[in-house]
């Protein structure tokens, strides 16, 4: 009856959320620090732990057939591993993210102008630096964001929970000391039609660099 209630879908058959490298809710992110202590004072990336215990994760399923692994702390630090496969056992890339700004859109004109932002070759905030823009290069003058739903869960028993309808676009700059700092822009709606703008910062990890 509260499932009825209250929305939540029938687990799959197959259950299981992934584990990717040992990470799903529950585990604790072992993480060496010199991955971005190392450029000293050059980096504006907004975390300096060692350790994401993982509350809550999250999967994005691409439309070329890959997927996004997101595992997140209770202070939305987000640990993301892209992989070939659902299971998360073919990674391409993987990232750490702190949130830098969350803002709240209050007037017609604030989204659009937002979204417009999303499409420029260079990005920057309050307190921060120029960042060019990392997916498709930055060589048009404009470039549509990448869209997609992320699918979020706050236990192992494979429901989703929420699901949230993102549109982003990763730009980077480079660091002295062969650096580079990512900046993710996003644009944030749920089911609820609730809407916020969001901005992290991030650094690129190596598979030896962080386990569970």
């Amino acid at each position: 009856m509260f499932d009825l209630l209250f929305g939540r879908r029938a687990a799959p058959t197959d259950n299981a959320l992934p584990e990717v490298r040992n990470v799903t809710i529950g585990r604790t992110i072992i993480l060496d620090p010199l991955a971005w202590r190392r450029f000293g004072g050059a980096l504006h990336f907004p975390f300096d732990g060692d350790t994401m215990q993982i509350v809550a994760q999250g999967l994005v399923e691409l439309g070329e057939g890959g997927f996004i692994h997101r595992f997140y702390t209770d202070d939305d630090v987000m640990f993301q591993a892209v992989a070939n496969d659902r299971a998360g056992r073919e990674l391409t890339d993987v990232t750490i993210f702190a949130p830098w700004r969350s803002s709240y859109p209050s007037r017609p004109f604030e989204r659009p102008a937002w979204r417009e932002r999303l499409t420029a070759r260079s990005f920057t905030d309050e307190g921060l630096p120029e960042y060019r823009r990392a997916w498709f290069g930055d060589e048009a003058a404009r470039q549509e964001p990448v869209t997609f739903w992320e699918e979020l869960h706050d236990d192992r028993d494979g429901i989703v929970d929420r699901r949230i309808y993102q549109t982003s676009m990763l730009f980077a700059r480079d660091v002295e000391g062969e650096g580079r700092e990512l900046l993710l822009a996003i644009d944030q709606e749920n089911e609820a039609g609730e809407v916020s703008f969001e901005i992290m910062l991030g650094m690129a990890l190596e598979l030896g660099e962080f386990r569970a």
